[in-house]
């Protein structure tokens, strides 16, 4: 989860810009209320800020100024001479009256008609494919990247506190903010450089990384990666622009008129170019918009300067503001190309004014563009497993040529700072820490003993359940791995293991050859689509909270061996082999079956061996590593699972001859200004006879916590098929509904609406197999249940409302439910 990796930043994580002048304060009315979204600038300059909802503001420039400019709609603008370089806690008065700059366009209200900064607008929607890059069929350019991490608002409690003991030579770097003018301290930094290929006709980008240099981190691709998502590329011309996995509207979008306030304030020369400059800013708070200002161009309709500020009021977690500065130069007269883009955030625990917190900064700089120059279909193919260490292992001279602009005095010392760190016994027992809160394993040497969270757990069968593991660990992209646990249930007085093991035969396809055995206590009827994941194990198996009595458990001896191989990006195929045998875990559970080859004719344990081929596909998904285990970025991406499974009777004594195919979809969608729509969809079927240890059950939830792809009013065993397809629908409407509602906004809660259902049937064959004891019933007249919750309580817990639609007047049926879940969320 990208919060984890914040952990780690806020721990050890500058820019220097040597100002001319610097100025502060708040901007009011006549009546000594603050002005929010006032626009306040240089004289006879481009370099400006807008107020916040408070109407405070703070402007930095390195050149020198003599007069401060001040105006909002409706109010006389205010001309302030600056007397020094540094002025802080200036208050200007603006008083009601004629509007704005020097040059007056436009007046009194932003009405949508009738409006000049509208009519301009409407002229940008309608050139904005002729602009930039969209205009050439063909695209190549160099990129420089450099992101920091700065600890922000750093005081003399800061400098003195326990935490720091011993560290104090860390804050010869600290500097102040030309944006916000809060002191920080820099504490990580990250270089990149790399050749981007665009083909416009096809929709293809590549991306070649050319180098790569970081303080204090090179080997770790876990935070390199985690960087470059939380910092995604993104293009002012869209309708949204997505940031820590939410979409904001843009000011430039179709929908913006509808969202935000435009006023067309003044008209200047830029780079012999004349351009008009738009102010904007929110309608509404709790929405996730922006205020600011931008340069259009007169003729061509293009950007030539924009910056975005995101409201303290806007709905989103851990951050308490966005800033975004993007400049564009002017090419053959006419082609409007982006030079420069940087980007600010605050990420703070709350927004107060004082609170402290980090500072994540990329400034991302575009040079040597050349157009129409094709590349083949093949060269924009992507490697499936491709590293290149040499990237990452540049020497100082070869950055000093090549970086698109010289690092500071103070930035460079970061690289000096982090180095010295890192020898300081302090810092690395912090590091530790962390590290062992964000990946659930504590780190001997090469062993990682864990994961820590799966110590504790609790069921009906083996009461307290006690739980010790670990794996082997050289680094992150190890080429082979073996893990392994053991538990022990003190009710049920026994001793449960696994143990599992993975190489990796070719690096270039991920050929994986893999192997385990464990024998343990499961609930089956946790999920419907199977895995191999021979140390995998549902929450419903041993959650130390349950709604319900959780004694319908299985004991599992279940030994695998697959090959997997990755022939083309984010496309798994798999095949492998497993015998298992399935017996209740106690006497008041059976699955028990009729069975001809017993004396007794009834056999209570299922002996089976099987062959399964799959297919998962998941188009758009980010890795992490390049060895035999690599982690998944934490953003949306759809995916496609098919299993076909083929029971070998006689094989190994197996007792059942069958074939079973299942299907699992999951398609995330992103409704622009609406939220995210989670659609989830699974069918199966089995063809032949099998008892009911193979049979598919439709997964319940007895627990207090919301678990993915379970009914959360259904028992367990509660409906059992041979055939089953289900659909779920979750929408999260992240806040647009409550941020409206008075008395709630400030509160920043989410809103989501889902809806579940599914349909199975049981064959008469299967049916007269049965002699568990239990009564299939299956779900031929659809069930369905329907939940509305509320998120980001406190900003960790939600909590789901669920009620059962159906099948009411069944025995203990669970006609309302109340779930909740604990996370880290933006």
């Amino acid at each position: 989860m990208k919060i984890k990796s914040l952990y780690i930043l806020f721990l050890f994580f500058s820019i220097t810009i040597i100002a001319q002048t610097k100025v502060s304060g708040v901007v009011v009315d006549e009546k000594n209320e603050p002005i929010p979204f006032a626009n306040v600038y240089f004289k006879n300059s481009t370099e400006g800020v807008i107020t916040n909802e408070n109407g405070r503001f703070y402007l930095e420039s390195t050149k020198s100024h003599a007069f401060l400019i001040a105006s909002f709609i409706g109010y006389t603008s205010q001309e302030i001479k600056l007397e020094k370089s540094v002025t802080y806690n200036l208050k200007i008065s603006l008083s009601e009256g004629e509007t704005l700059r020097e040059v007056v366009l436009i007046s009194g209200k932003m009405p949508k008609k009738n409006n000049p900064a509208i009519d301009i607008l409407r002229k940008i929607w309608a050139r904005k494919k002729q602009n930039g890059l969209r205009q050439f069929q063909h695209y190549q350019y160099n990129k420089y990247e450099k992101v920091e991490f700065d600890l922000n608002t750093i005081d003399s409690n800061t400098m003195k506190s326990k935490l720091f003991k011993g560290m104090e030579f860390v804050f010869e770097q600290m500097d102040t903010s030309k944006i916000t003018g809060k002191t920080y301290l820099p504490i990580f930094i990250n270089e990149s450089l790399s050749e981007v290929y665009g083909d416009n006709t096809s929709k293809r980008e590549k991306e070649i990384l050319k180098a790569n240099k970081n303080s204090g981190f090179s080997s770790n691709q876990q935070i390199i990666a985690f960087i470059k998502d939380l910092y995604a590329d993104y293009d002012i011309y869209n309708n949204y622009l997505k940031f820590f996995d939410k979409d904001f509207v843009s000011p430039l979008s179709r929908t913006g008129i509808d969202v935000y306030n435009y006023a067309l304030t003044d008209s200047m020369y830029i780079d012999n170019k004349w351009c008009y400059n738009i102010v904007y800013y929110p309608r509404r708070k709790g929405e996730l918009t922006f205020k600011g200002d931008f340069w259009v161009n007169d003729t061509t309709f293009a950007v030539k300067n924009i910056n975005l500020a995101v409201t303290k009021s806007a709905n989103i977690n851990w951050v308490k503001e966005i800033y975004i500065e993007q400049e564009f130069e002017v090419v053959n007269d006419s082609v409007f190309l982006l030079k420069r883009d940087h980007m600010m955030s605050d990420f703070a625990f709350n927004k107060k004014e004082e609170s402290k917190g980090v500072y994540g900064k990329r400034t991302t700089l575009y040079k040597n563009y050349k157009f129409n120059e094709p590349k083949s279909k093949e060269f924009y193919k992507e490697e499936v497993n491709f590293i290149d260490n040499s990237v990452y292992s540049k020497n100082d001279e070869y950055w000093s040529e090549n970086r698109f602009e010289e690092l500071s005095k103070d930035e460079l010392g970061v690289y000096k700072m982090l180095d010295t760190l890192k020898t300081v016994k302090k810092f690395k027992q912090m590091y530790n820490l962390v590290a062992i809160l964000g990946s659930g394993y504590i780190q001997k040497g090469n062993f990682d003993f864990g994961p820590i969270f799966s110590t504790v757990g609790y069921n009906d069968v083996e009461g307290i359940r006690l739980r010790a593991g670990g794996r082997t660990y050289f680094g992150q992209n190890d080429p082979w791995r073996l893990q392994f646990y053991t538990a022990y249930g003190f009710k049920d007085d026994q001793v449960k293991y696994g143990v599992s093991g993975k190489i990796l035969l070719n690096k270039k396809n991920r050929l994986i050859l893999e192997g385990g055995n464990r024998r343990d206590i499961e609930q089956l009827g946790a999920s419907l689509t199977t895995t191999n994941n021979v140390l995998g194990r549902s929450f419903a198996s041993s959650g130390l909270f349950m709604a319900g009595a959780n004694n319908n458990l299985t004991s599992i001896n279940l030994s695998t061996v697959s090959l997997n191989i990755e022939p083309v990006k984010n496309l798994t195929l798999e095949t492998g082999f497993s015998y298992r045998t399935l017996k209740p875990a106690w006497d008041r559970f059976s699955l028990d079956y009729f069975s001809s080859d017993s004396s007794t004719g009834v056999e209570s344990e299922v002996k089976q061996s099987e062959i399964t081929l799959s297919v998962d596909y998941t188009p758009k998904r980010k890795t992490i590593g390049y060895g035999v285990e690599r982690s998944t970025v934490d953003s949306p991406f759809t995916r496609v699972f098919v299993n076909y499974s083929q029971g070998l009777k006689g094989v190994m004594d197996s007792d059942f001859d069958y074939q079973k195919i299942q299907l699992y979809f999951k398609q995330p969608i992103l409704v622009g200004g609406f939220g995210r729509l989670n659609v989830i969809t699974e069918a199966g079927k089995t063809f032949g006879e099998v008892p009911l240890g193979l049979m598919s059950v439709v997964p319940g939830n007895q627990s207090y916590f919301l678990i993915e792809n379970t009914f959360n009013n259904l028992n367990f065993y509660e409906f059992v098929t041979d055939e089953y397809a289900t659909l779920q629908l979750e929408h999260h409407f992240l806040g647009r509904i409550l941020s409206r509602v008075p008395g709630l906004r400030k509160m920043n809660l989410r809103e989501i609406v889902g809806i579940k259902g599914v349909i199975g049937t049981v064959s008469d064959a299967n049916r007269a197999l049965n002699a568990s004891g239990l009564t299939y019933l299956a779900p031929e007249k659809p069930y369905w249940e329907y939940s509305v919750g509320v998120g980001n309580i406190f900003k960790v817990f939600r909590i789901d409302c669920s009620w059962r639609g159906n099948y009411r007047n069944l025995p203990d049926a669970n006609k309302f439910a109340i779930k909740g879940s604990f996370g880290f969320y933006f």
